[in-house]
This record gives structure tokens, C-alpha cells and sequence, in this order.
């Protein structure tokens, strides 16, 4: 069979407009074609033009669709060899013709997506520019890891229209986003080092383009975590700004376990620099002055492992 298709190449080639335009947009089928929804023409399609081949099983599959923005024309010897294969009579004109149907890009649906994409039903979206083109029909789709970063500007986020079997057609638009968050904001300066209290931190609420896929971190995930640096009133913070903090801060009245062997015991000490759970830090002995190595074994508590028994006069001197 010998197939011929005309493409219209203006509708390919794309464009812009700006949003109040799209009230003004029609469907652009080529006059005469007969559209079609589905990969294939089916007998039921070419019925619309040729009734004879409403005799034919509805979804009897004719030819493929044409891609969108191309029409797949039928001359009449091959209408002849149609009717002939089908075993059915019609009066062919000229000429037929089909086309995968098509619409104007709805901007309502377009918007509807990307909140979805999104996952925030709230999210204010403004399209200042879409696609100018008309879209097959079918499902519209954006994905968040499409999304550029944002500013106060609008982005291009580029999307698809899923049609027939898992097809796809490119979509854009140019659009401004937000939507409403929170972040937790420093009352006041934060000295690095100090341990973050709870009167220190607040939660402000406010309207941001969308940052990753991250929730701002809660209160109770910043307050008693560290700062790395000082961070001033009125700032966000982030995790990253944050450590864990010390079991042991540098000037604690710490306790001391001293093991050799079977022999234990315990004396006060004052520790010599901040440390976790198995680090080595420094730490003095309260009652002679005495500075040794040991190790963090849990908060407030070290213990030193000596390799003989402790005698009395070591560890009081």
C-alpha cells in the first residue's frame, strides 16, 4: 500500500503565547480530515467517511494513526484495494484523509498538573507563557526532577502530554510557583559551640518557591544540637549548620572509672575539652590536679584502662 503524509510543519516547529491567548485558540484539524483518538484508524473512523465500512467490525484496525500534526491521506486506488480486502462497497471520493485529534494546551490542566507534580494541591501557580501548539489528546504530566531552581522570576519547566500507548509530547511553560512553608529562624544570635535552646529558635511561616525535596527540619530536631559557626538573629537554619552535642563539654564535673585487671575504682574529675562516646580527651583530677588521657564512655562518665593495678600514691598525686 502506498501511504502519503503531508505534515504540517508550523505545528512542529512550536511557539509562544502569552496566557489571556489561550481563550482565543481552536483546534486545528486540517479541513476534510476525519480525527482519530487511538495508534490505529479503525473501521469505525473511516465509517465517518466512507459509511460502507460501518459493515466492517468497529475495531477492525485500518492503518496506523498518523504522528500528531501529520494527516495520513488515502487515494482512491487504495480506497478501491480497502474495499476489495474488507469485502465492501463505497463511492470513494477523491480522497480521504485522517489526523490524530488534537486541542489547545489547557492552562487550567497544565497548572492542575504541576501541583501535582508538586504533591501540594495549595501551590499558587501563574503561567505568564505556554506551548502554542495544540496537543494530542491525553494525559498532561510534569515531574518535580524537571523543575529548575527557582528565584522570584518565572522558570521554564517543561513537561508531556502522555497520549495513545505510552506516547509522548513536549510541553512547556513558563510559570511562577509558590507555596506555603516554614522554616525555623534564629530569635536570637547563636554563638557557636552553645547548645541551642529552645527560647532561642522559632518557626516562621512564609511563601517560597519550592526547594528540593526536603521539609524544613522541626524545633525538636534543632533545639540541644550545636552550631558549627555563629548564626545570626533572624536567620534560617539548616541541619547543616548543626552537630550533635558533646556527652562531655569542656569544664564538666566529670566521673572517673580506673579498671587494671580486677581492681576498680572511681575519683572526680574535670574534663579538659569537649568529647562524644569513645573519643579521647584530656581531664584533670579535682583532687590533685593530675591531667591524663581517657575515654569518653557515656555522658558525664570516662573511664581509664591502666596496664597495672593503680597504687594509692598515683592517684593522689
Amino acid at each position: 500500500m502506498i501511504r502519503t503524509a503531508t505534515f504540517m510543519m508550523a505545528l512542529l516547529v512550536g511557539g509562544a503565547r502569552a496566557a489571556p491567548a489561550l481563550a482565543a485558540a481552536t483546534t486545528a484539524f486540517m479541513p476534510g480530515c476525519t480525527a482519530v483518538e487511538g495508534d490505529y484508524i479503525l473501521a469505525r473512523d473511516a465509517a465517518q467517511a466512507l459509511p460502507g465500512f460501518s459493515a466492517v467490525p468497529p475495531d477492525t484496525q485500518i492503518a496506523h494513526t498518523p504522528v500528531p500534526g501529520a494527516r495520513r491521506v488515502f487515494s482512491v486506488a487504495e480506497l478501491d484495494r480497502l474495499a476489495k480486502r474488507y469485502n465492501v462497497t463505497v463511492a470513494p471520493p477523491e480522497q480521504i484523509c485522517f489526523e490524530r485529534a488534537m486541542e489547545p494546551l489547557s492552562l487550567e490542566r497544565v497548572a492542575d498538573a504541576m501541583r501535582q507534580a508538586l504533591g501540594n494541591s495549595d501551590a499558587h501557580i501563574e503561567i505568564t507563557e505556554s506551548s502554542l501548539y495544540p496537543v494530542p489528546r491525553g494525559d498532561i504530566l510534569f515531574t518535580r526532577s524537571s523543575l529548575p531552581s527557582g528565584s522570584a522570576g518565572p522558570v521554564l519547566w517543561r513537561g508531556f502530554v502522555r497520549y495513545g500507548a505510552e506516547h509522548r509530547f513536549v510541553i512547556w511553560a513558563r510559570v511562577r510557583i509558590l507555596v506555603r512553608s516554614f522554616r525555623a529562624v534564629a530569635v536570637e544570635n547563636l554563638r557557636a559551640g552553645n547548645p541551642i535552646e529552645a527560647k532561642q529558635v522559632r518557626l516562621e511561616e512564609l511563601e517560597m518557591f519550592p526547594q528540593g525535596q526536603q521539609a524544613p527540619p522541626p524545633l525538636d530536631e534543632i533545639v540541644g544540637k550545636i552550631p558549627l559557626r555563629p548564626i545570626a538573629a533572624g536567620t534560617a537554619i539548616a541541619l547543616t549548620q548543626l552537630e550533635e552535642p558533646k556527652d562531655i563539654r569542656r569544664g564538666d564535673l566529670i566521673k572517673v572509672e580506673v579498671s587494671s585487671g580486677g581492681a576498680r575504682l572511681q575519683l572526680d574529675g574535670r574534663a579538659q575539652a569537649d568529647g562524644r562516646t569513645g573519643e579521647t580527651i584530656p581531664v584533670r583530677n579535682v583532687a590533685t590536679g593530675k591531667v591524663f588521657s581517657a575515654r569518653v564512655s557515656e555522658k558525664g562518665r570516662v573511664v581509664l584502662t591502666a596496664s597495672r593495678p593503680p597504687a594509692a600514691k598515683d592517684l593522689n598525686q
